[in-house]
């Protein structure tokens, strides 16, 4: 029980002025830039979510980060991509949690040890608070993938299925 509630005040200790402080408006226009210049590459799509904590809901049921990005996952439609081959980028900041979910036709062609590298990767630089490079770096790793399972035919160009700002919450 004390370590139920201690999860949930430290989720609710942060709120989305600290998504907004970690993540700037600055960031999130090259952030967006950065997604529409790798979707000009491959067929895929790529979104960005940062999360200060977990909705209360999570919380008391004792839901994990990889849950939360699943279920964006849908409500974002990640998975209702043409070619099945998108993924969320997840950031949870209240458990330094990330979270790489991508849809069944990429999922197919990349190994679970190469998405837990990605990830850790990343992590390193997001437990220095450099979000942006850790970001950047997850963008770069997943074009390569995407452009190596997902090239577009010379002279093809990508429709953009969904939005590239990254979702704050």
């Amino acid at each position: 029980m004390f370590k139920t509630l201690r999860r949930i005040l430290k989720h609710r200790w942060l709120d989305e002025s600290d998504t907004h402080r970690a993540v700037p408006p600055a960031m999130v226009k090259r952030l967006m830039q950065r997604v529409a210049a790798s979707e000009k590459r491959h067929s895929g799509e790529i979104r960005i979510c940062v999360e200060a904590g977990l909705p209360m809901s999570y919380l008391w049921r004792g839901a994990t980060a990889r849950e939360r990005a699943v279920t964006l996952f849908g409500k974002l439609r990640v998975w209702d991509t043409e070619h099945n081959n998108g993924v969320l980028v997840y950031l949870l900041l209240a458990e330094h949690a990330i979270e790489l979910v991508a849809d069944r036709g990429l999922n197919q062609h990349v190994p679970p040890a190469e998405w837990r590298a990605m990830t850790r990767r990343m992590g390193q630089a997001f437990s220095e608070r450099r979000f942006e490079d850790g970001l950047t770096q997850a963008l770069e790793e997943l074009s390569a993938v995407l452009v190596r399972h997902f090239p577009l035919a010379e002279g093809e160009q990508h429709h953009n299925e969904l939005p590239d700002r990254p979702v704050l919450g």
